[in-house]
């Protein structure tokens, strides 16, 4: 897989980036080319020509540019816009594949992810509700279906894509998956707005012909707090919830000033309950190197409600990669449910 990252003017604090871009890449298997101008037809010229498999491009002064706009309506190949703080909307965002922000530099890395991911299997895009971010991508042919919820603490810069190697390596192994967006803190989201999406879209299964006894569901970090909630409220019958890294306790999160505090407050604040697993069978990995959610919370939680806790030395975002001996654990129990 060849694809091409560009960056436009104004971001010279990007300079020693190529070779953290390079050595993501390599770790992908993918090769690179990285470009960076302050001229508008430079960028142009390397836009059109690019005969690779997709294009990362932060466009930096050149973000409201009809020309570049153009260029990447006219490739074929898929395109993801970056930046490294938030945005808002893009007037490139009707014509890129997707907008990564707000992560920092991990934003290059985390495009590249997302086209190697998107052109490893296909995928439809399918609504459940009327919002923007009411949407999730569907994969492979199968009676077994997991649904999956991502996590980032329901801050709007944390998407999909953060799950979506998952949800790819799930169908290569003959699941079907469907990974979900929501709305989040800012967008409508938060509470009840993330839960209720999330409710929405399991509820909303039979009408897509899946059938409502063959479901598991995945949740990471705030993402099973909110399949946790909505299990237990939804119509059809969750067969399993692996809980990876959750942030399950609000409260303590908040009487610990733990990462993420101010978002459980504002979620406390507006009505969030305490979420128990009520009739779903649920088990729990985390690691005790997590810098996110203490795994603390974790032990706690298991034994309050005698659920199976598969502690490991992995830290929060390592359980998102396919690749970890906890992913096979994770594939283990969907397996023998």
């Amino acid at each position: 897989m060849h694809l091409l990252v560009i960056n436009g003017p104004d971001l010279d604090t990007l300079a020693d980036l190529d070779g953290q871009v390079t050595h993501w890449a390599e770790r992908m298997g993918v090769t690179v080319d990285t470009w960076q101008s302050d001229d508008e037809a430079e960028i142009l010229g390397w836009i059109y020509r690019h005969a690779g498999d997709g294009i990362v491009i932060n466009p930096g002064g050149l973000t409201e540019s009809p020309a570049i706009v153009d260029a990447i309506r006219a490739v074929e190949a898929p395109v993801v816009e970056v930046h490294l703080s938030n945005v808002g909307t893009s007037s490139m965002g009707d014509v890129s594949d997707r907008i990564i922000h707000g992560r920092g530099v991990t934003v290059y890395r985390d495009a590249m992810r997302h086209l190697v991911n998107r052109a490893a299997m296909e995928f439809e895009t399918v609504r459940y509700g009327p919002h923007p971010d009411n949407v999730g991508d569907m994969r492979g042919e199968s009676d077994e279906l997991v649904v999956l919820v991502h996590g980032g603490l329901w801050r709007q810069e944390y998407e999909r894509d953060t799950i979506e190697s998952l949800a790819v390596d799930l169908a290569g192994r003959g699941y079907r998956t469907w990974n979900l967006e929501y709305r989040r803190l800012g967008g409508g989201g938060g509470w009840p707005g993330s839960g209720l999406d999330v409710l929405t879209a399991l509820d909303i299964l039979p009408e897509l012909g899946h059938r409502a006894d063959r479901v598991s569901v995945i949740g990471h970090s705030a993402g099973s707090y909110l399949l946790m909630w909505a299990a237990g409220q939804s119509s059809i019958h969750i067969g399993l919830h692996v809980a990876m890294a959750p942030l399950f306790d609000l409260e303590a999160a908040v009487e610990f000033e733990d990462v993420g505090a101010e978002e459980c407050a504002t979620l406390l604040e507006a009505g969030a309950p305490r979420v128990s697993p009520a009739e779903v069978p649920t088990v729990l990995v985390h690691g005790d190197a997590d810098q996110i959610v203490p795994v603390q919370r974790t032990i706690d939680f298991s034994k309050r409600h005698g659920l199976d806790h598969h502690q490991t030395s992995s830290d929060h975002f390592s359980l998102l990669d396919p690749t970890k001996a906890e992913w096979d654990w994770v594939v283990h129990r969907l397996a023998s449910h």
